[in-house]
């Protein structure tokens, strides 16, 4: 069966053994189990609501209009920006996965809104650099509680956006704040309490209770394996793209071979980019049928009635069929080895490493070279207080801003702003 609300939004088309019920290209009516905005549990600071949006449209809006939204444009997902015009940013990684996300939760009946509003706040704490840059945090906070992007990304939304008058962050709904920061699972189990989660998490469950034990809803769940979807298939087609790799090479890895297969003896003709193109979006394709009808199998299985009883479940309702995930993991060490690991990305990431970790020593030991409204916040030079405050300067950072930092503060003859 086919979905007809994800062929004209994304422009894949679905497997033929997908199975599950198609939907309307309008939007359908909510399922039991799925968020309803006018049943959120509200906002921290109290908010009259929008006469002409829902809760979660209007998280949706001040995500997108926040200045840790506009960053990501600059920021590396895989490639650094100077790399390539064409590449992914963290941007149009999100607006990927926001688009998978609302279609999955459109054919399953949950809160489409939701399911794009945590698409697109998933990255919002990603220092520069990427994956680079995240690591080379971690170490530098490594003796002050260490990095997590997904706590930093809770920060930026509660603490770090400073545009309201009433209050600091977004003042986003208690479902969307949950979304952010358990996407991925509950951190609250076998032993582990809030004293050993990330700084930021610790800090807010301390005023603001996001259940941390249990799971995140479906639309969170669905949010979470749309940006596996979204990065799996476009490394691969940014890898390919960029020389790290050939398709010859694919031919082995699960469910990519395949493709690749089939569209080059449909189309023998075609030129090499078409070719890349038309196999990710059957890829996609294959993968977003496969949550629909693992999600769907796993919905009917328990019956859930409410949003919360999918929270209290033991297992997420959300998932691959365990085939998607073998492939999954297949493609993830494919990538691992002949991309994350190429050399021309490994020189790259280096300095970046160098980059990141240079800023936070000297920031850190010199806390007056920092700009006057962080300057005002910090601490002695060395402390703890200091070293949050320079994480959180250097984690906002784009890529360009981290280069021009570093230019100005190790290169005499840079200017000094």
């Amino acid at each position: 069966m086919r979905c007809p609300a994800i062929v004209p939004r994304l422009g894949f088309d679905m497997p033929d053994n997908a199975n599950f019920e198609p939907v309307s290209t309008d939007r359908p009516p909510l399922k039991p189990y799925a968020c309803r905005s006018d049943q959120s549990r509200g906002r921290f600071y109290p908010e009259p609501e929008s006469k002409t949006r829902g809760a979660f449209q209007r998280d949706r809006d001040r995500i997108i209009h926040s200045s840790a939204f506009r960053r990501l444009e600059y920021k590396t997902q895989v490639f650094v920006n100077h790399e390539g015009d064409s590449f992914r940013t963290r941007l149009t990684h999100s607006l990927e996965v926001s688009q998978i996300a609302r279609s999955v939760c459109r054919c399953l009946g949950l809160n489409e809104d939701l399911g794009e509003t945590l698409a697109l706040a998933h990255d919002l704490g990603h220092p520069p650099f990427g994956h680079a840059g995240e690591d080379a945090l971690k170490e530098m906070m490594e003796p002050f509680g260490g990095f997590d992007h997904n706590a930093q990304s809770l920060m930026v939304v509660t603490k770090l956006e400073a545009r309201y008058a009433d209050f600091d962050g977004l003042n986003l709904t208690w479902e969307t704040l949950e979304g952010v920061v358990k996407h991925n699972g509950p951190l609250i189990y076998d032993g582990v309490t809030a004293k050993d989660l990330p700084r930021g998490i610790n800090e807010y469950m301390a005023i603001h209770d996001l259940e941390l034990a249990t799971y995140a809803s479906a639309e969170a769940q669905v949010a979470a394996l749309s940006d596996d979807i979204a990065y799996n298939n476009h490394d691969i087609d940014d890898g390919l793209r960029a020389g790290l790799f050939t398709i010859d090479d694919l031919s082995d890895v699960p469910l990519v071979g395949p493709v690749f297969h089939e569209v080059r003896t449909k189309y023998p003709d075609l030129d090499e980019s078409r070719t890349i193109h038309e196999a990710v979006r059957r890829m996609i394709g294959e993968m977003v049928g496969d949550v629909l009808t693992e999600t769907q199998r796993r919905i009917d299985d328990v019956t859930p009635k409410t949003a919360e009883e999918i929270r209290h479940l033991s297992a997420p309702v959300a998932q691959f069929s365990e085939t998607m995930r073998a492939n999954d993991k297949a493609l993830k060490a494919f990538l691992f080895e002949n991309m994350y690991r190429h050399y021309q990305l490994n020189r790259m990431t280096s300095k970046a490493r160098r980059v990141v970790k240079d800023l936070f020593q000297l920031l850190l030991t010199e806390p007056e070279c920092l700009p006057t409204e962080y300057r005002q916040q910090a601490g002695e030079a060395g402390s703890p207080q200091t070293a949050e405050l320079v994480c959180d300067y250097v984690a906002s950072m784009t890529d360009r801003l981290a280069q021009d930092e570093h230019r100005r503060l190790f290169d005499l003859q840079s200017r000094s702003s």
